[in-house]
């Protein structure tokens, strides 16, 4: 299975040009930085030890931030290297602060290019974040006896079922970590069963995220938000700007002075969701600096990265999207972390682990239909704010399962 492994991610090597091409056109691709793919590199490797934090998007990164704040303060690491697959978790990591870390794309897993990225940057240890599993250059790590790392380890059912068509296949690979540890008791199971030997359940790292970031959003508009009823759709998908559009026209029957804040997932679709919206006959804002807001605006639609933390700091009703279709939903902590109450749709199967822990503490309700979340939203907007006691009761989970978790790697 290994040598067809080989031959598929070989073709899609040969293709890359296109595919590239093509998801640069969807915006999906950086058209300065997209050949780090292709094994070519963008930053200088300082001398000294280096480690390797590898995640798939926004999620997953942030979800090692504090970790690698931690490492930060190491004097024996010199320099600390994140790739990602995403150009959304560029952006986020371009905002951070952070003074050894460096960001690149991860590279296709072709042999020759895992052999050159390695060659290049020779991590003293490799972390894999979730489910980023990729057999050539895990295998290439395991030659050089490179410590492996799998963090926040999650592994679906579905997945799970995929891996076991080709059980051996997956033993060559999972056998080869070091240490797994696990984000719940199901991803427990499978990893075991799929030859991980090291495994341990600490707790979701995500808990861990920080949720004491300055407010820095324009004065107007927080005066806007705090002078009205103000609730926010975040992470939303295909439909359910439309789906919250028609929301906030039946809400503003009842609060006159009704704000919606839109964050989409993706904002290469912000024109198309302005014109959605326009054609409901609602006043959008786009997210612009130095642009002046209406005070009749019923949608502030957010057009740029990095700025979802800072609603979270001004808005506690929040809806969560990619939750209302086929996509598995979307990290609830970042919010319910600031203190917020999270509304979601009923696909959440990327996060049900998490969902369950916030139902238990009423800090999330699902949705299946607009009146469901018109009826959540009236009831959040005349109940109290306990966001401090929220905030607090995270922060001590998160901290605890951070403590640990940096306590095991640094074995």
């Amino acid at each position: 299975m290994f040598f067809i492994y080989k031959i598929l991610i070989n073709l899609v090597f040969f293709f890359s040009p296109l595919i590239i091409i093509f998801r640069i056109f969807k915006g999906k691709e950086d058209l300065l930085r997209f050949k780090e793919k292709i094994g070519f590199f963008s930053k200088k490797r300082n001398k000294g030890k280096l480690i390797w934090f590898h995640g798939a998007s926004v999620g997953e990164i942030q979800s090692v931030i504090p970790l690698i704040e931690r490492f930060e303060k190491n004097k024996e690491i010199k320099q600390i290297l994140i790739t990602s697959n995403t150009v959304s978790s560029s952006f986020i990591i371009k905002n951070l602060k952070l003074k050894k870390t460096i960001h690149q794309f991860f590279p296709i897993d072709c042999n020759f290019i895992s052999k050159r990225f390695l060659n290049y940057w020779k991590p003293a240890k490799a972390f894999f974040i979730d489910s980023e599993i990729w057999p050539i250059t895990i295998n290439n790590l395991y030659k050089r006896s490179t410590p492996i790392f799998l963090l926040n380890g999650r592994i679906t059912k579905k997945s799970f079922i995929r891996w076991k068509v080709f059980s051996s296949f997956a033993k060559s690979i999972f056998s080869k970590f070091n240490l797994c540890l696990s984000s719940n008791i199901e991803t427990k199971k499978y990893l075991k069963k799929l030859g991980a030997k090291n495994i341990k359940i600490i707790g979701n790292l995500k808990f861990s995220q920080s949720g004491n970031e300055k407010t820095n959003l324009n004065k107007d508009l927080v005066n806007l938000i705090n002078s009205r009823k103000t609730w926010c759709a975040s992470s939303t998908h295909y439909n359910e700007e439309k789906f919250c559009g028609i929301a906030h026209i039946k809400l503003k029957k009842k609060f006159k002075n009704l704000l919606t804040i839109i964050i989409p997932r993706h904002i290469n679709r912000i024109n198309a969701i302005k014109t959605e919206l326009n054609n409901l006959n609602l006043k959008v804002h786009l997210d612009e600096p130095k642009k002046k807001i209406d005070p009749n605006t019923d949608i502030y639609l957010v057009n740029s990265y990095g700025k979802t933390k800072l609603f979270y700091k001004v808005c506690k009703n929040i809806f969560l999207g990619g939750s209302l279709i086929k996509h598995g939903g979307q990290n609830p902590l970042e919010a319910t972390r600031y203190g917020c109450k999270v509304l979601h749709g009923p696909n959440i199967s990327n996060f049900k682990e998490i969902y369950r822990f916030l139902n238990k503490k009423n800090l999330s309700r699902k949705i299946t239909n607009q009146d469901q979340l018109i009826n959540y939203i009236i009831k959040y907007f005349n109940s109290k704010n306990n966001s401090k006691k929220i905030i607090k009761d995270l922060h001590l989970i998160g901290i605890d399962i951070l403590n640990k978790t940096f306590k095991e790697i640094n074995k």
